[in-house]
């Protein structure tokens, strides 16, 4: 599936902005799955998304928790608890 995986705050100074990339998952697809796929594709992505680490996610700008569900065209965004503006 296609999905858009968007990066803020100190996530984005350490991945970038986003990136655009089709994931299967080896089970179910959610975020959380999502999280360690990136997690295992580069030291950079390990660091930043890491379980150590408090990275908050939303799907399709609606906060939610490494169980939701994901979908072709899902949008996902990882950041820390807080972010300025």
């Amino acid at each position: 599936m296609k999905i858009s995986v968007r990066y803020f705050a100190k996530v984005r100074e350490a991945l970038g902005p986003g990136e655009d990339l089709s994931f299967e998952a080896d089970g179910p697809a959610t975020v959380g799955a999502l999280r360690d796929w990136l997690a295992a594709r580069s030291p950079r992505h390990g660091a930043a998304l890491s379980h150590e680490q408090a990275v908050r996610t939303a799907c399709d700008q609606v906060m939610c928790g490494a169980d939701e569900a994901l979908y072709d065209g899902a949008e996902v965004a990882f950041f820390p608890p807080v972010t300025g503006g």
